[in-house]
């Protein structure tokens, strides 16, 4: 397999993503991508799997080439099934192929190298190997194994590890993923990393995922922009030679645009200076030969002007940078309420899912989604907590019963009148009509006048999502349906913020975010006054959050 993307440049109408792209993908390169979130990552996989037309440049591929995409949005009927044939029926072809070019080899005049080459792709495939292969995939990260499931009827993690299983078995010749570990626990990124590793043909993955960096990447492409404004490709294998290398050459360069800055700040007051040498006030002695003195000084001015011309023409621009988050300082208490009361708590919770009403739901019989009995979950004023656990555990449905999203079948669940509570789901907002065209200024905008008539939102504790710096105003005057994956991740962020809540219940709160933006979150996280709850597969988050108690859903 080779691959190579030649200065690559895309546009959305109006809005340019990508510029200046080059990289090369041979078998053994395992390419990790970084950026800001809308900085064109998923665009930039979609140009090497051929499904979209660069504006500029070109991709040259040699080999098959597998996409697993962010987002899988399923065919009307479509199952589990019908993914796993899917990849079965390749696999197939490859062993019936070889098995007609054996039967039909003439040992007296045949192509004996054409005939290895076909044996040679069908090892590579390992197609007498193939049903093992797709049943070990998809157990292993724990996507569901009953073909007859509609994938309509599955969450997003759950098509996401169907396809990502499929796609791991194919073994095509390049595979490209966009953020692979968002919905895997720790024995499927276990399970993941060792695929990726052993993969004989490339890999190019977009991920926030410092930790599978480090364990995976031979090289980092950062599509944020550099001194020239073009991406810039790191060598070095792992997050931490990346990271170390991107910080010295941000140093540099910002040591260098303020000594550019200081001496234009010179010349301009030495034109400055020269100039008031000019003004009409100004006037030679006697004698002093005023037309000679008037020529040097206007000599003088014209040195200072070309000076300044050559220092603009050599200084370097700096791009806008990408926004900072600036985390709302969020209350512990509202005045009268007893500090020592815990701010959310519940008590013995059981969540039991109900029947579906076509009775086609796990075999028609309710599925335990949370069982705690004899456990009680208090939150206190400025409190923590971390829960973890393998997936399925009820990490997310605990967060659900704590933020009262979720009813309780058994058990009891308590929250001081005046409350405010900020979630942050595991699943990106789903968007549709006329949600997808209105932009992120009028969604939080109604968002807060919902509060408002609910009295869940003191006006005097308003978060304006402009000042969160977590989406530029130009993107927040886009339509929500316009951001990508990540932005929209940023926007529902925002608004768990929106009133300044007293509890955040975070699920999952890392996924779709780039890493810089991760990093930020996590310490404002640390130190914020509000009680926060997070769960999370994120292992370089939980290493961060270690100090913090832990609740393990793990079955004991």
């Amino acid at each position: 397999m080779h691959l190579v993307a030649q200065d690559l440049a895309f546009a959305y109408p109006g809005r340019p993503v990508l510029a200046g792209v080059s990289v090369s993908v041979a078998d053994g390169t395992r390419l990790g991508v970084v950026g800001e979130n809308g900085s064109g990552k998923s665009t930039f996989l979609h140009l090497l799997a051929g499904e979209l037309a660069p504006r500029s440049g070109e991709v040259r591929r040699q080999g098959t080439v597998a996409l697993v995409e962010q987002e899988l949005h399923p065919a009307a009927g479509e199952t589990v099934g019908d993914l796993v044939r899917s990849t079965l029926d390749g696999l197939r072809r490859a062993a019936a192929a070889l098995e007609a070019a054996a039967t039909a080899f003439d040992h007296d005049s045949g192509d004996l190298r054409e005939l290895e080459r076909t044996l040679a792709a069908a090892e590579h495939l390992a197609v007498w190997d193939a049903d093992r292969r797709v049943d070990v995939a998809l157990t292993r990260l724990g996507a569901p194994r009953d073909l007859s499931r509609d994938l309509a009827t599955l969450s997003v993690g759950q098509r996401y590890r169907a396809r990502l299983a499929c796609r791991l078995a194919e073994r095509s010749d390049l595979l490209l993923l966009d953020e692979p570990t968002n919905h895997l626990d720790d024995s499927a990124i276990e399970f993941l990393t060792g695929e990726l590793v052993a993969w004989q043909g490339g890999v190019v993955v977009v991920t926030h995922d410092r930790e599978l960096l480090d364990d995976v990447a031979t090289a980092i492409l950062d599509l944020d922009p550099s001194w020239d404004g073009r991406p810039v490709l790191y060598g070095q294998p792992g997050y931490h030679s990346y990271r170390f290398a991107k910080s010295q050459s941000l140093h540099r360069w910002r040591q260098r645009y303020r000594a550019e800055r200081k001496r234009a700040v010179a010349l301009a007051e030495r034109l400055d200076a020269s100039y008031e040498g000019l003004s009409d006030e100004w006037r030679p002695e006697k004698g002093s030969q005023k037309h000679r003195r008037a020529t040097r000084a206007r000599i003088h001015v014209k040195a200072a002007d070309r000076l300044i011309q050559r220092l603009e023409a050599e200084a370097i621009e700096v791009p806008v940078p990408p926004v900072e988050l600036a985390f709302p300082d969020l209350p512990a208490l509202s005045p009268g309420w007893d500090p020592g009361e815990p701010v959310v708590e519940v008590r013995s919770p059981r969540v039991v899912a109900p029947v579906a009403p076509d009775g086609d739901d796990e075999n028609s019989v309710p599925s335990v989604r949370l069982d705690l009995p004899g456990t009680r979950v208090a939150i206190p004023a400025s409190g923590r907590l971390l829960v973890t656990g393998p997936n399925g555990t009820g990490k997310s449905t605990l967060l659900a019963a704590l933020a009262g999203t979720l009813p309780l079948t058994r058990g009891t669940r308590s929250v001081p009148s005046g409350v405010r509570i900020g979630v942050v789901g595991q699943e990106s907002m789903r968007l549709t009509g006329q949600a997808r065209r209105r932009t992120g200024f009028e969604t939080y905008g109604d968002e807060a006048l919902a509060l408002l008539a609910a009295g869940a939102l003191d006006p005097d504790h308003l978060v304006p999502v402009a000042f969160l710096g977590l989406l530029s105003e130009e993107d927040l005057d886009r339509p929500l349906g316009e951001l990508s994956v990540g932005q929209r991740r940023r926007f529902e962020l925002a608004r768990a913020l929106l009133h300044a809540p007293h509890v955040l219940l975070l699920d999952e709160p890392t996924n779709h975010l780039s890493i810089d933006l991760v990093d930020e979150l996590t310490r404002a996280l640390q130190v914020t006054p509000a009680a926060v709850v997070v769960a999370t597969h994120d292992r370089r988050m939980r290493d961060d959050l270690s100090d913090w108690p832990v609740l393990d859903l793990t079955p004991r």
